[in-house]
């Protein structure tokens, strides 16, 4: 069985990553796969796709705003169960993404565009990297 990357984690121990494995098979980390999936759900909160009465409130930056006009406000939370709820996760993300990607008429339009922005980031194969 060919081996990828070797990652060492905090007990000492190593993790086996079968990097060469998802590009073989074109298969996405679980780590991209929710986040493109987060995205996809804040382009469907924020273009009003849900019932608002039941539809998670993502407060707006009033402030103006170049490139993505649907910029969302950052909050500081002070209980790490907060830090980590999909409402502070997402913030980050979507305020990077360029207004030629949020700026759609359809979610069929954004998951492609998406897809397209993010074709060349390292967070698609590799679990460790980040977005940029």
């Amino acid at each position: 069985m060919p081996r990828g990357k070797v990652i060492w984690n905090a007990n000492g121990g190593f993790v086996s990553v079968l990097l060469t494995h998802l590009l073989q098979l074109n298969l996405h980390t679980l780590k991209y796969r929710r986040l493109r999936g987060d995205m996809i759900e804040v382009y469907k909160i924020i273009h009003d796709m849900y019932d608002r009465s039941v539809a998670l409130e993502l407060p707006r930056n009033v402030s103006s705003t170049r490139f993505n006009k649907y910029k969302l406000q950052n909050h500081s939370f002070h209980y790490n169960c907060r830090k980590k709820s999909f409402a502070a996760r997402v913030v980050n993300v979507w305020n990077s993404l360029p207004g030629h990607v949020v700026n759609v008429n359809s979610h069929k339009q954004f998951e492609t565009r998406l897809d397209k922005f993010w074709r060349n980031q390292d967070v698609m194969f590799d679990w460790t990297s980040e977005i940029t």
